[in-house]
């Protein structure tokens, strides 16, 4: 029988992971005038960006001068790319040199390039207590979306057997982690639940029959309740990290649960995001992410996500700030089980129905997992709606990506200068 793991103790990289906050400053401001200099010298957008700013390079010599620069927000990524195909003039090499291309919703392109630890999850994954010899089921997608693939090679990293076990059918996953002894879970909490009820149905012991020990959480906001609905179940510790698509990994939990720590190569900015000004602990404001990342030159990425940061010490020892929690969404994007959705999206979606008069999506938290709802007002009250259900449910999956419910309302219900796209979610 193998012998458990320390899981909860030790660093990947103590020297990084506990740098005195000074030494950190230097170190981050160090990188970022090399990686300024290199970007500009070979990144036909990032000359644009500051050309458009009025500075060059020798500007830019702190994370405090970062100010002197625009955001770039997601959504400007989809003009950029329109503009100036197929990566806004951002990438720094030739794109049939990258190693894998992919296409998130934007659409957008995303490259990753052949360097090591590109996604930089490592850290993250060492901190939630996975360890060599794991053998980990990862659920996230493998089709398109850099995610399944973005959290498989870090864990190859540290040793550990995948499974890509993508978004398949529960009775595959159960099967998966009852047959093959799966130590270690990576997906979305609402999934590990899910799949956590689909083995009970069919007598499965969550803590007796399953060998899992550790779990890494991500792509959907993991709620206290959810987590320790998943503690007490399978009777693991579950902790979580918080990344993008373009970037990788931003932050990620410790043993301590103290919030996530932002990684450490990387600069992470909280910012108010009407100013672009960058905010003091506490304060809260949009995620914005500068890369040292010589191949893709993202600086000042804006994420859209609403947070703020704590530097007090973390018992854990790592000596990074913190963000204690997401706390929204900047705009009217919301993400929805780990998929923005946009206000223009569904605009465009609902127009194709010339017998809807208004409708307004109604995002909720329910126990497993978020829930989107499109309350819809009809032109004409006398249509087959049962049959206009159907359509609207299917025309939704195949546009958003995601299922959502339809619940027609009476005509005048919708109330003017309601937002289209409402979160009820509490993010507390």
């Amino acid at each position: 029988m193998r012998k458990k793991p320390d899981r909860y103790s030790g660093y990947f990289n103590r020297a990084m992971e506990t740098m005195p906050p000074g030494e950190r400053e230097d170190y981050q401001n160090h990188f970022l005038r090399k990686i300024i200099q290199y970007v500009h010298g070979h990144s036909p957008g990032i000359r644009e960006k500051f050309r458009a700013a009025g500075i060059t390079p020798e500007d830019i010599r702190t994370i405090r001068d970062l100010e002197k620069l625009p955001i770039t927000e997601k959504a400007s990524l989809i003009s950029l790319q329109k503009k100036d195909p197929p990566f806004g003039g951002l990438l720094t090499t030739a794109h049939n040199r990258l190693r894998r291309i992919y296409l998130t919703p934007g659409p957008i392109f995303v490259p990753e390039a052949r360097q090591s630890r590109y996604w930089r999850w490592e850290t993250a994954f060492y901190s939630a207590g996975f360890r060599k010899g794991d053998i980990v089921q990862v659920t996230l997608s493998y089709h398109l979306s850099p995610g399944g693939w973005m959290l498989e090679e870090p864990l190859h990293c540290l040793g550990c057997t995948v499974i890509a076990a993508g978004v398949g059918d529960l009775d595959s996953q159960v099967k998966i982690m009852h047959e093959l002894g799966v130590t270690g879970f990576v997906g979305m909490p609402s999934f590990l639940l899910s799949i956590g009820d689909h083995a009970e149905s069919l007598g499965i012991d969550l803590k007796k029959d399953l060998s899992l020990e550790v779990s890494f959480l991500t792509i959907e906001l993991l709620t206290e309740p959810m987590r320790n609905s998943i503690e007490k179940r399978f009777g693991i510790v579950a902790r979580q990290g918080y990344g993008t698509a373009e970037v990788g990994a931003i932050a990620y939990e410790c043993i301590e649960n103290y919030g996530m720590h932002t990684a450490d190569d990387l600069i992470v900015e909280i910012v108010d995001p009407e100013t672009g000004k960058q905010l003091g602990p506490g304060e809260v404001g949009e995620v914005v992410v500068t890369l040292f990342n010589k191949a893709y030159s993202l600086i000042r990425f804006g994420t859209g996500d609403l947070s703020y940061y704590d530097d007090s010490p973390c018992p854990c020892g790592r000596t990074s700030a913190r963000l204690p929690r997401l706390v929204g969404r900047v705009d009217q994007a919301t993400k929805v089980r780990g998929v923005f959705i946009h206000a223009s999206q569904t605009n465009q979606l609902m127009s194709r129905y010339p017998d809807i008069a208004k409708y307004h999506v109604v995002i909720a938290r329910e126990e497993k997992g978020d829930e989107m709802t499109f309350y819809v007002e009809l032109e004409n009250e006398h249509i087959d709606r049962e049959r206009l259900k159907v359509h609207l449910q299917v025309a939704i999956k195949q546009a958003l990506k995601l299922r959502g419910k339809v619940e027609f309302i009476p005509k005048g219900s919708i109330q003017e200068g309601l937002k289209t796209i409402e979160d009820r979610r509490d993010w507390r």
